[in-house]
């Protein structure tokens, strides 16, 4: 990395760059990530199929799993330097936080970020690695089998299930803020914004959601 490019990194605008770029490929993971899921409510075949041509092609899924943890980095890395940042221009804080020009999700996305990254480790740990963190061993290859039995634990889909409100709530306030990032901050593009920011992080936190729900009602 040239002195010029870190010295770019180094400014608050190089930051939320990095946390726009990053978080494109993170949201575009996350789509595709939940539409092979989704492939649990055409049966146990389907899914199982899915997830053994994945595992044929380890180059490819390899190559993926590293731009991911890459992009994982940067984010938060981005993210908590700018928080330091930010807290070392105002050591001493508002002495009265006003809050009416910002969102509910806005407002969350600090510890509803931490809340995803723990998600993350959860989920790798659960039904990737196989971790003895669920109270039952995975089997692998039957991931059909592995999702509907972890998901029939309410604690685990209700832990899921929370999860995906939190990852809802940060992709809407980062969906917008990439947007503003990236040159639409303007009274013109404000409501298309919105629209964009609602439909992805809906589109997905219903998504995700609706697999543990399915387990838990029996479906």
């Amino acid at each position: 990395m040239s002195a010029q490019q870190l010295s770019f990194y180094q400014t608050t605008l190089g930051k939320k760059v990095v946390m726009a770029i990053s978080g494109v490929i993170l949201i575009g993971f996350v789509i595709g990530h939940m539409a092979g899921n989704l492939q649990i409510f055409l049966g146990a075949d389907k899914l199982d199929a899915y997830a053994e041509f994945l595992h044929s092609m380890p180059a490819v899924l390899w190559g993926a799993r590293i731009v991911l943890i890459t992009a994982v980095f940067a984010h938060f890395w981005s993210a908590f330097s700018l928080w330091k940042q930010n807290k070392a221009a105002r050591p001493r804080g508002y002495a009265k936080q006003v809050s009416r020009a910002t969102t509910y999700a806005a407002r969350t996305m600090r510890w509803g970020g931490v809340i995803v990254l723990l998600f993350i480790i959860y989920h790798l740990l659960h039904l990737t690695v196989g971790a003895p963190v669920s109270g039952y061993e995975i089997v692998h290859g039957k991931v059909f089998n592995n999702v509907v039995t972890g998901f029939s634990n309410p604690a685990i889909a209700g832990f899921y299930i929370i999860a995906q409100v939190c990852l809802g709530l940060h992709l809407y306030h980062g969906v917008w803020s990439l947007m503003q990032t990236l040159g639409l901050n303007h009274d013109k593009y404000n409501d298309t914004r919105r629209k964009v920011a609602t439909s992805v992080s809906l589109l997905i936190t219903v998504g995700n959601i609706s697999i543990p729900v399915a387990v838990l009602a029996g479906l």
